[in-house]
């Protein structure tokens, strides 16, 4: 009976080692089944409908851009989920793609990437963190209602842009944090052309803070709201290219030089700018765009402020 026991528990250990092994093997940025062979990745364009893809992936340069084919996409498992939340469709919909954090590894994104980049035809563009996709599961939407982008509805807003080839979406959406009055937000982008793949504290560390003040609490809140929000259309260092014209350190000296015009601005675009474009954060208190302009002053010299 002891020899027994003595083997059993030898046997216990060995599963829990090896089970641990496991768990770190799958403690990295994206998992995905081994199984799944790497999509095919072309150095050239083949049809409209490809998908860019570039950033931190396994065996290319930097700069460098692939593409890989919607049927090639559409080859893989796909999910499918009825969604009621998603502020793009009209009502209840079916849709079916491949989850983000399953889609990184086949398309060959670096192990040690964490943060997929979705780049629109505008250049709009939304990051999804490693905490955000543990918590929301987006999901690369290659079929609505069974549908090819080339049949999806127009744009939820206008009614006149496409909305393909790629979009983003959730199974559903519950804001996992909150921070002032600036609540998690649903990252859903359409009209998606290129995916990214980056390490997070490289990413977002172009826009970090700057000078004495940059562990201050409300700039810190602000940095995290910017990183969610503002991000979309404004960037900085490398992440030049923007949707926007007005890069980082213009927001800067807005905040700093005019912080009445940037708060308004911030809450409500339209009214002070007819054409502007940017949507309108008028949920946001007193508090929230304090910590706005706290953070983007620190791009700006102390002398010119």
């Amino acid at each position: 009976m002891r020899s027994s026991s003595a083997a059993l528990l030898i046997a216990a250990g060995v599963l829990l080692l090896i089970s641990i092994k496991m768990a770190a093997a799958g403690a990295g940025a994206f998992t995905a089944s081994s199984a799944r062979s790497p999509l095919p990745l072309n150095a050239t364009r083949k049809l409209p409908s490809d998908l860019e893809v570039g950033g931190d992936v396994a065996g290319l340069p930097a700069g460098t851009t692939r593409y890989v084919t919607l049927d090639s996409l559409l080859a893989v498992p796909l999910v499918t989920y009825t969604v009621t939340d998603d502020p793009n469709f009209s009502g209840s919909t079916k849709i079916s793609g491949i989850a983000l954090e399953d889609l990184a590894p086949l398309l060959g994104a670096e192990p040690s990437a964490d943060l997929v980049l979705a780049i629109c035809d505008d250049k709009y563009r939304a990051a999804y963190t490693r905490a955000y996709l543990k918590e929301h599961h987006p999901l690369l939407v290659l079929l609505v209602n069974g549908e090819p982008p080339s049949r999806w509805p127009k744009d939820p807003g206008t009614h006149r842009y496409d909305m393909g080839p790629y979009m983003i979406s959730h199974p559903r959406f519950t804001p996992s944090f909150k921070i002032l009055s600036h609540s998690d937000e649903a990252q859903i982008p359409w009209g998606i052309v290129r995916l990214e793949f980056h390490h997070e504290n490289a990413l977002f560390g172009e826009i970090a803070p700057l000078g004495s003040h940059a562990g201050d609490a409300s700039v810190q809140a602000g940095y995290k709201i910017a990183k969610q929000n503002c991000f979309h259309c404004h960037n900085s260092g490398g992440q030049s290219e923007q949707k926007s014209g007005r890069p980082w350190l213009a927001l800067g000296v807005f905040a700093s030089g005019a912080p009445e015009y940037f708060s308004a601005y911030v809450r409500d675009p339209k009214k002070e700018n007819a054409q502007a474009q940017m949507p309108g954060n008028p949920s946001y208190d007193d508090a929230t765009l304090q910590a706005l302009r706290n953070y983007f002053a620190t791009f700006v010299p102390a002398e010119k402020r």
